[in-house]
């Protein structure tokens, strides 16, 4: 998460002091907890805040239900299941920062992202020269996803909350198994590199002198992005539901087990080894009968089973509706639906689906103006203004109604706007270019089908006979 502080009391942003950096990474500590137990509760090792598990639920023979999985699976392939489609400025060309996104994968980055996203609340994004395979000077853009627990932006405390630095502590060993920390620090201009014994830099733990490297992006190459504005994951609020909804299933399971369990009570006798007769090969005791007062009977634990499963279904059922993730197994969810009365149902989620995609603009943005800063120093001419960015959530859809709508929007919407309404288009123009050659082959094809003569035809059936030569 980012830190701010004051602009003037940074000093030099291009060359931070060892004293600046040690504040920043101790402020960025204090928050390391909450992304931790955040993101164990995503890996299915739920504990508490300021707590460190020792061993996972089943170890200890609790029965864990991942919600958290769920919720942030769910919202990853709603967000970005479908690719996010760009589409430059009129006149402009943003063609080579697309050729980027497919050589660095961009379509399994941004699930990466989304899913760190949703798990923690905001997630960092690092650009970087990587050289061409099998070259040694040709470079090439790149971008990688960093884990928040694992990279530090420092903003000033202004509203604009201008970036001045990243920090990216890096935990290594060397062939001794020695441990130590590689520290790289970003700034406008160049990497710094730091390796140290500890964490907390300091002259005497420095094991070589900083190392430094231009990395020509012309800004600090490190985006946040956030879930929503209080940078929250999808769960986080859901915390309680789900671990009284895990206690419960244990519960469950435990009264399962100690009912077969059962104590027997006798009265009026006891079970005296002494007593014991043998008839075919077994023993048994001869009871008195219940004219003596005899009886036995068994202590066993009664549980209102039907209670207890209303009780879950309206835990889990609060748990959706907070969390706005639809129950898939529900059967009131499912059936034969139209596309609108899907929209209503999912409701709900197509509004934290616009507040999730608005903030991830906002990051994609910088992205594309990382992009164009460092392909214009390669000389390549990019321009990034009027771009259009478009989230598509991948969600059921009636994808013949979508179909009828764009027939029948022709006259008054582009066809290449309305073509990025299908799911499954991410670049409209690219389509809309395949259908004017469709267009002119089925001319063609349609031309020799009566009979007609092409325009590179080389045939002499319309001169006059008495031209034609014999």
């Amino acid at each position: 998460m980012a830190i701010a502080i004051d602009r003037e009391l940074a000093g030099d942003i291009n060359n931070p002091t060892i004293e600046l950096l040690n504040f920043c990474i101790e402020e960025h500590e204090k928050e390391l907890p909450r992304l931790q137990m955040l993101f164990d509760y995503y890996e299915g090792n739920p504990h508490k805040k300021g707590e460190t598990p020792t061993n996972l639920p089943h170890d200890r023979g609790e029965v864990f239900v991942n919600n958290a999985k769920y919720v942030t699976d769910m919202m990853v392939g709603f967000t970005v299941g479908a690719p996010i489609s760009y589409a430059a400025g009129k006149g402009k060309n943003i063609d080579d920062i697309l050729d980027v996104f497919d050589k660095t994968r961009i379509r399994k980055h941004d699930k990466e992202l989304a899913k760190g996203l949703s798990a923690m609340g905001v997630g960092y994004e690092l650009h970087y020269l990587s050289l061409v395979p099998g070259t040694e000077t040709e470079t090439i853009p790149n971008i990688t996803w960093i884990d928040p627990r694992g990279m530090i932006l420092v903003v000033d405390d202004t509203v604009d909350r201008n970036k001045l630095f990243a920090i990216r502590p890096v935990e290594k060993q060397n062939l001794k198994r020695e441990k130590f920390w590689e520290i790289q620090v970003y700034t406008a201009k160049g990497v710094f590199t730091y390796r140290s014994k500890t964490k907390k830099l300091s002259e005497t733990d420095l094991m070589d002198k900083p190392k430094y490297k231009e990395h020509f992006y012309q800004a600090v190459p490190v985006v946040e992005f956030r879930n929503n504005e209080e940078k929250q994951g999808d769960y986080e609020q859901q915390l309680s539901q789900i671990d009284k909804y895990n206690l419960l299933q244990t519960d469950r399971i435990r009264d399962k087990e100690n009912f077969i369990k059962a104590i027997m009570v006798t009265y009026g006798f006891g079970l005296d080894d002494s007593e014991l007769k043998t008839s075919g090969g077994n023993k048994y005791i001869e009871a008195p009968s219940k004219d003596e007062g005899a009886a036995a009977e068994f202590i066993a634990n009664t549980f209102d089973e039907s209670g207890v499963q209303v009780l879950a279904e309206s835990l889990l059922d609060d748990f959706h509706k907070s969390s706005y993730v639809p129950n898939l197994n529900d059967e009131q969810f499912s059936g034969n639906v139209s596309g609108e009365a899907m929209k209503y149902k999912l409701f709900g989620l197509l509004l934290v689906l616009s507040i999730k995609t608005g903030y991830m603009e906002d990051g994609i943005l910088q992205r594309l103006q990382l992009l164009q800063n460092v392909l214009r120093v390669k000389g390549k001419n990019v321009d990034i203004e009027g771009v259009t960015i478009k989230f598509k959530p991948n969600l059921p859809i009636n994808r013949s109604d979508i179909i009828n709508q764009i027939r029948d929007s022709q006259e008054f919407i582009p066809l290449l706007i309305s073509l990025g309404w299908l799911d499954d288009i991410d670049n409209p123009a690219e389509v809309l270019e395949l259908l004017e050659e469709q267009k002119l082959k089925s001319i063609e094809i349609n031309q020799k089908a009566l009979g007609s003569q092409a325009n590179d035809s080389h045939s002499n059936l319309d001169e006059k006979p008495d031209e034609i030569g014999r």
